[in-house]
């Protein structure tokens, strides 16, 4: 190369620099076609059942597949011929200290069979508003006496899927931020006919 021709030197630098240019953009055009990197939730976080505006500790547990509310006094009738279900939710507000609750009627969505090591039950499914992160989800929520559970709400897979990214080895890394309309009544407007 050292008796090479000014030509072919001047030549070989330029495509040397683009070579280099090129290679200094291709990071920048092979992220763009990327999608969004996902949020990342820790397996215990915070959120506020929207209902009662309480804010809790769920459980994100991948072994389930339907997600599941502390519920009290559940019990099922008839309203027009369609199921519903009446039940009290009743938390403990991890922010204040304060126990909060409220007595709910709703349409039954549907009624699950759950199996574990304690039997067999069948459990009522309503969908209730929940904040995680900055997003308010209506999700659908078994209804069960979680008294003896650490964990008053677990959410499941048919949640976690809408969420993002689980890290299993970490805990509390999105805060609940959505805010509370100014009627509790207006998160649950349930046409009663």
């Amino acid at each position: 190369m050292a008796n090479g021709s000014p030509m072919m030197l001047d030549t070989i630098n330029r495509l040397l620099r683009l070579s280099l240019a090129v290679s200094a953009l291709f990071p920048l055009i092979a992220s763009a076609g990327e999608k969004p990197q996902s949020q990342v939730f820790g397996w215990l976080e915070k959120a506020i059942v929207m209902p009662v505006g309480a804010t809790v500790k769920i459980k994100l547990d991948s072994g389930a597949l339907t997600s599941s509310m502390d519920a009290k006094n559940i019990q099922l009738f008839k309203r027009k011929g369609k199921n519903w279900v009446s039940f009290r939710l009743h938390l403990e507000d991890k922010e204040t200290g304060n126990e909060v609750y409220r007595d709910l009627e709703m349409p039954v969505k549907r009624i699950v069979r759950v199996r574990g090591a304690g039997g067999e039950d069948r459990r009522p499914v309503v969908v209730l508003p929940i904040c995680i992160g900055d997003r308010i989800y209506k999700e659908e929520f078994t209804l069960r006496n979680r008294d003896n559970m650490l964990y008053p709400v677990l959410l499941g897979r048919r949640t976690l899927k809408d969420l993002g990214l689980l890290d299993v080895t970490a805990t509390y890394l999105v805060p609940p931020t959505c805010e509370l309309p100014k009627d509790i009544d207006d998160v649950i407007a349930v046409d009663r006919e």
